[in-house]
């Protein structure tokens, strides 16, 4: 029996969307029909149920990364307009104080499996008293008869701003419907009416992990919630429960390398058939060895959330093109422009414009300048650059000038900032990317203090630590009497890069 597995808990498909059922009379009780619904939860069984009942009555879910502390969730909420939030308990802390006060909040209990993963205090894990448990207020409701509208996810993606924006999907046609399931079918190799586990490791607050999860759901897969990734513990799960699918991004390869030879020979992988990757671009020498441990299945796909995925390869072109992102697939456009708007020829690096033409257009959320900034012809820049090389396939060469992936994770330096220079005793700071072994690049600081003033790394850490989630604080600070700069005033950021290129503290000459 095809079921949802979370430690030791599972639930059955029949359960599952007798739940959502439910959830979906409650929400349209609340009137949320056709507005947005934010849901703030790790993978659990309760994301599901949300995300379905959401969408069943045409209500795009806006899935926040459970990292963020309040004012950056009270700006999603305000932003896209939901009216409703539901939370796992023990993210509550970091969040309950500063949520709008017209925004009903829902309680999802912390499971256990969650709780010791996370290190969660038992007391952290229960719904408090006075607020509304989502199990007992889900099941005050008689289940929903009404024929499911469906819609797609609303993610915030940022933007060099630092400010979030809202992707929004346009309807999905009935055409366009069965094209994106033929190109799931491709990219991600989940399929419905076939004997698929899947073990979700990555949380699904992501576009990637999400539509993977998503799909897997809509198709009927046995899905297995992994609460966080751990790389032993996923070969423990993959033996366990035979696992044959999974996403992935490189800096789990990373990490799964790095284990001691004696660990990676105990587990049994052999149930392994479709494993893909991306959201970061993968070393080849990373590529190669994964390849070379669990053999042929290692897959690969380059897009985002405003494109979809238009571009896909698998182990055998990675070994043959080794540092490609891949080349077109069923659907899927590349073009490469110059800055005058000129096609680039073969092998001329320019700027990437891609879609994936079964997913519907869309737009950013309230942000209509933004949306036409973006397109040419049909297709979507989000500022990367590479080239085609004669057969079609796609190579990186740059991302864009100021965004940062760290363990697959888009980070946005201008956000960070405009939180710094808030703080007393900051002149002027920069933010930026440098290279890291294990989640490809980290957060890098250069702080250019005021006079006699009194900071230090930990001062800076713990100031941003109160305004931003963990992982957007950087993790190497460095003062500097005078940052470079250009005759304007601006500071020389590239230079800067520059400077810390193999990711070590330099001094300005």
């Amino acid at each position: 029996m095809t079921a949802i597995i979370g430690g030791e808990r599972q639930i059955s498909y029949p359960e599952i969307h007798a739940r959502i059922a439910r959830a979906a009379a409650g929400f349209r009780a609340f009137g949320v029909g056709g507005v947005p619904v934010g849901m703030m939860l790790r993978n659990d069984f309760a994301f599901f149920e949300v995300a379905g009942a959401a969408a069943a009555l045409g209500s795009p879910v806006v899935p926040i990364n459970w990292h963020l502390k309040a004012e950056e969730v009270a700006y999603i909420l305000a932003d896209s307009g939901a009216k409703v939030l539901v939370c796992h308990a023990d993210l509550l802390p970091q969040i309950r104080h500063g949520l709008p006060a017209d925004v009903r909040l829902l309680v999802v209990a912390t499971p256990p499996e969650i709780a010791a993963a996370f290190n969660v205090a038992p007391s952290l894990t229960q719904v408090p008293d006075g607020m509304t448990d989502w199990d007992i207020w889900r099941d005050t409701h008689a289940p929903s008869r009404d024929a499911p509208i469906g819609s797609a996810p609303m993610f915030y993606t940022s933007g060099t701003t630092g400010l979030p924006k809202g992707v929004r999907r346009k309807p999905m046609t009935p055409e366009q419907a069965a094209a994106s399931a033929r190109v799931g079918g491709i990219a991600y190799g989940v399929k419905p009416n076939e004997d698929q586990v899947i073990l979700m490791n990555g949380p699904m607050y992501h576009s990637a992990p999400n539509s993977y999860g998503m799909l897997a759901f809509r198709s009927g897969c046995t899905i297995v919630l992994e609460p966080r990734f751990d790389p032993e513990d996923m070969l423990q799960l993959i033996e366990r429960h035979r696992v044959t699918h999974m996403h992935m991004v490189p800096t789990m390869f990373v990490r799964l390398l790095r284990l001691p030879d004696e660990i990676k020979r105990r587990y049994d992988l052999s149930s392994l058939r479709f494993i893909v990757h991306g959201a970061a671009p993968c070393p080849p020498q990373v590529k190669r060895a994964m390849i070379e441990w669990w053999g042929p299945v290692i897959n690969e796909y380059f897009g985002s959330t405003e494109t979809g995925i238009p571009v896909w390869h698998s182990a055998e072109e990675a070994l043959a093109k080794p540092g490609t992102v891949g080349r077109a697939i069923d659907g899927g456009i590349v073009k490469i422009f110059r800055p005058d708007g000129e096609p680039c020829g073969v092998n001329e690096p320019g700027e990437i414009f891609m879609r994936q033409m079964s997913v519907p257009d869309f737009d950013y959320h309230g942000k209509a300048e933004a949306r036409a900034e973006a397109g040419r012809d049909g297709l979507v820049s989000v500022g990367d650059v590479g080239y085609l090389d004669a057969d079609g396939y796609l190579f990186l060469c740059d991302r864009k000038r100021d965004m940062v992936i760290s363990g697959g994770v888009n980070i946005y330096p201008a956000e960070i900032e405009n939180a710094l220079i808030g703080m007393d005793g900051v002149r002027d700071c920069a933010v930026f990317g440098v290279p890291d072994d294990e989640f490809g690049e980290r957060l890098f600081a250069c702080i250019e203090p005021e006079a006699d003033a009194a900071l230090s790394p930990a001062a800076v850490q713990e100031f941003l630590r109160g305004r931003l989630a963990n992982f957007k604080v950087p993790k190497d600070i460095q003062f500097m009497d005078a940052m470079p700069r250009e005759a304007t005033g601006k500071i020389f950021k590239r230079k800067l890069r520059d400077l810390h290129a193999d990711g070590r503290l330099r001094a300005i000459a």
